[in-house]
């Protein structure tokens, strides 16, 4: 067993290093996400055989696979990792006045769409040399890009999470419609049920809750275009007769173009909920609170508006 004398002969840049190798397995991948040649992370993955006594990867065709004794080392050193992250960033003063710090962050591409812009303008207001890094992130790739450390917070509505993330409700996701037909009033359900239907899905489904709820009532709607995000949506509604049921926040978003307005839906639907979810490890450091109490201050419930039928314009106080 090691002691803490021992500790002097360890690099922890090397084990920054394995733990990067244990997620990418890839040196080239390995050597872009820390910035460094290929022959470093060669040379350090050789210094780490002989730390370790063992091989640790294997190449298998264009990937490094771990050894038994690499994943051993990995369950342990991950936790350790974290902790000293951890420990180092209680020590770290941020004023946001003055950092030029850099955030990894993923997004759905609907809170990219429509909570992105005003978010962005009142981060600017208080930390105008921050570096924002934006990933797509839907509730599928959300444990997998914290797990690698690729960002760390997330906003998406999210499903199964990694063990050690934090998450924090934000507002409900409420579903409404979309329409640009120049049709005066509400839509029915018959008319619901008869018009074509565009669905906006990252996996391309087809289905989703709008089918459920109207299967539970015996209706069923015609579903002609599947697109994998929202930008396009306003151009491909104009001058159709197709729909779209979008989030709340999408809908007032669109609805301030031209032509293109929201409504309620003419059935019940079920609502989803918006999260911050982000990882353990980021939890007490003072740079990653901040843009946390930032993101709940702007995108929490109670600083949207209720819905209306007439969609407004939302303003945002600003917190500068």
């Amino acid at each position: 067993m090691m002691n803490r004398n021992d500790l002097r002969r360890a690099d922890i840049n090397l084990l920054v290093v394995f733990e990067s190798m244990m997620h990418e397995r890839n040196v080239s991948r390995v050597g872009e996400k820390l910035f460094l040649g290929q022959p470093t992370i060669s040379s350090a993955l050789g210094r780490l055989r002989l730390m370790f006594d063992d091989p640790l990867f294997i190449r298998s065709g264009r990937v490094m696979e771990p050894t038994s004794r690499a994943e051993e080392i990995f369950s342990n050193l991950a936790p350790a990792l974290d902790g000293i992250a951890a420990a180092l960033s209680r020590c770290q003063a941020f004023d946001p006045a003055t950092s030029e710090a850099t955030f990894h962050v993923g997004l759905s591409d609907d809170v990219e769409y429509a909570l992105l812009p005003s978010l962005l303008r009142h981060l600017r207001v208080e930390a105008p040399n921050l570096t924002l890094v934006v990933r797509r992130a839907d509730h599928w790739q959300m444990p997998q890009l914290l797990t690698s450390g690729e960002i760390t917070l997330g906003i998406s509505h999210t499903l199964d999470l990694p063990a050690n993330a934090r998450r924090k409700a934000l507002r409900p996701i409420r579903p409404m419609l979309l329409r640009a037909d120049g049709q005066p009033g509400e839509m029915g359900l018959d008319d619901f049920c008869r018009r074509p239907h565009a669905v906006v899905s990252s996996m391309g489904n087809v289905s989703e809750e709008a089918d459920h709820a109207l299967s539970q009532i015996g209706r069923q709607r015609k579903v002609v275009l599947t697109v994998p995000q929202f930008s396009a949506l306003p151009m491909l509604l104009a001058d159709s007769d197709m729909i779209a049921i979008v989030p709340d926040y999408i809908a007032r978003s669109m609805a301030m173009i031209e032509g293109v307005r929201a409504e309620p839906a003419p059935l019940e639907l079920p609502h989803q909920e918006l999260s911050m979810v982000w990882r353990g490890a980021t939890h007490d450091d003072p740079a990653e609170r901040w843009l946390r109490s930032r993101c709940s201050a702007l995108l929490a419930e109670q600083q949207m508006p209720a819905v209306r039928q007439i969609p407004v314009q939302t303003r945002i106080p600003s917190y500068a």
